[in-house]
């Protein structure tokens, strides 16, 4: 994760280039765009919405918040939901409640939904076997996985209509 993430500008320019293969397809609406990432591929969609890529929508399942380069106002284009769990010793309420301030700050309009008791991972079913073989604070909640899919759709409907 950390090779993957170390040099910003190459994450950039290969978001860039991902987003660029999907626009080129021509079953793709190009003017209906947005980014879904689970844990860090949250934290990547949430970074370039941070560094203004043309995106409608970022979606930000148990990912990370934290930023070492806040975001300046006017700098988002992509409205943000995010969903993480309020156990999740990932991302701990400190890094959420930054978040907020800096978006807040920024003028980004953003959504962000805490799951009581939640730790990572609560969208994937191996969670809890992943935590019980590695040792990993992290399980599977069912309630919040359905919570977090439905708000989802419904964020979808309402920015593509």
């Amino acid at each position: 994760m950390m090779a993957a993430t170390g040099d910003a500008a190459m994450l950039k320019k290969r978001f860039q280039a991902g987003l660029n293969i999907l626009l080129a397809q021509p079953t793709v609406d190009k003017t209906k765009t947005a980014a879904i990432g689970y844990c860090m591929g949250g934290g990547i969609s949430l970074n370039m919405a941070r560094a203004g890529a043309d995106l409608d929508g970022v979606v930000v399942f148990h990912g990370s918040l934290g930023t070492t380069e806040p975001v300046k106002a006017g700098q988002v284009k992509a409205e943000i939901m995010v969903f993480t769990g309020a156990a999740d010793p990932f991302v701990p309420l400190e890094q959420v409640q930054a978040f907020e301030q800096e978006m807040k700050a920024a003028g980004a309009v953003y959504t962000l939904k805490s799951y009581p008791g939640t730790k990572h991972s609560f969208t994937n079913p191996e969670a809890d076997s992943f935590a019980e073989r590695f040792g990993m604070p992290v399980a599977y909640n069912k309630a919040a996985d359905e919570d977090s899919w439905q708000r989802m759709q419904g964020f979808f409907q309402r920015i593509f209509k």
